[in-house]
């Protein structure tokens, strides 16, 4: 499959080496409003074409589909143009700032025979799938506490006076869904849908979060999930059961898992993958899906996309978080 790319951040770059990496993925043309950015990023990747107008683009017989990395507030308006154009859309995270633009652009998808899939690397990671086989050991689970912290060096720059995208509500920035997105997938992919949604954020005189606390209840336990742009942690994520506690460092790569006996004390490592180029396993899954036209995995995964920012747009009502987009 031939793939463009909108946004030439070192996100887009790791996306496109983990593509190397993937089965039948294949760089044709790149993105950007700057020719001399299009041509310097293509260069630097060896891709055949590059774009300066999104519409020859999304109109391009060169491509079957488009990754889309462009700041957060304009996700729904590039997505919808290349669904619209028949083209097979990857957003990286957070996929949209509401669930109105979501469920609009589903339906786009579906009226056009094409896939609409949110890039959130550590669900399709083989270190999820350890993480959930291992959850089984550990009894009844009573307590989950995820998290990423991580000061950002943009922070420097709001302090400094600037409005860097991501704490910027014009952007659709925030803590949650730049940072937390990764701990609250591991909790609505391992658990599902809570009861209840709490958040307590702090929210900057820009009007995002800068860092803030997700409680989401569940049955019989409480997942705590807590996310900071403006500092940084050092402790391991925990699930705690009945039986035994499973721990592992990073919520975004789900490294060092191990779990620990309740009874014994003994601990267990259980093989993880090394994740300098996970994105590949998200890119497999996505062209797995589309070639088997394998409705109920895309189901499942649309779902999932549909429970996790219903979420976060709840998180943002209960703190008063307006996104540019929503006024």
């Amino acid at each position: 499959m031939r793939f463009g790319t909108i946004g030439t951040s070192w996100i887009t770059s790791s996306f496109i080496d983990a593509s190397r990496k993937a089965t039948d993925f294949i760089l044709k043309a790149v993105y950007s409003r700057s020719e001399m950015k299009a041509k310097a990023f293509a260069e630097k990747h060896q891709a055949a074409f590059i774009y300066t107008e999104l519409e020859e683009m999304a109109k391009s017989e060169e491509i079957d589909c488009v990754y889309i990395a462009s700041p957060n507030s304009l996700h729904f308006e590039h997505a919808l143009l290349f669904l619209k154009n028949k083209k097979h859309v990857i957003c990286e995270k957070p996929i949209f700032s509401n669930m109105e633009e979501l469920k609009e652009a589903f339906q786009v998808a579906e009226e056009n025979g094409v896939y609409l899939f949110e890039a959130i690397r550590n669900l399709h990671s083989p270190n999820f799938k350890a993480l959930k086989n291992v959850i089984e050991k550990i009894g009844p689970v009573r307590a989950a506490n995820l998290h990423r912290s991580r000061y950002s060096s943009k922070y420097n720059e709001y302090l400094s006076g600037g409005r860097p995208n991501v704490f910027s509500p014009e952007f659709s920035g925030g803590a949650l869904t730049d940072l937390g997105i990764y701990p609250l997938y591991i909790s609505t992919g391992l658990f599902g849908n809570p009861t209840q949604i709490d958040y307590s954020a702090n929210v900057l005189d820009s009007g995002i979060d800068g860092s803030g606390t997700l409680t989401l209840g569940y049955d019989g336990f409480i997942s705590t999930i807590m996310c900071s742009k403006i500092s940084t942690s050092y402790i391991p994520c925990e699930i705690q059961g009945e039986k035994g506690t499973v721990v592992f460092e990073d919520a975004g790569t789900i490294k060092d898992l191990r779990w620990v006996d309740n009874e014994t004390g003994q601990v267990t490592l259980i093989e993880t993958y090394n994740m300098d180029d996970d994105m590949k396993f998200e890119i497999n899954n996505f062209m797995r899906i589309i070639s088997s036209n394998n409705k109920e995995e895309y189901q499942e995964l649309k779902e999932l996309s549909l429970l996790t920012l219903s979420i976060t747009e709840e998180a943002r009502r209960q703190n008063g978080i307006i996104y540019g987009c929503e006024r």
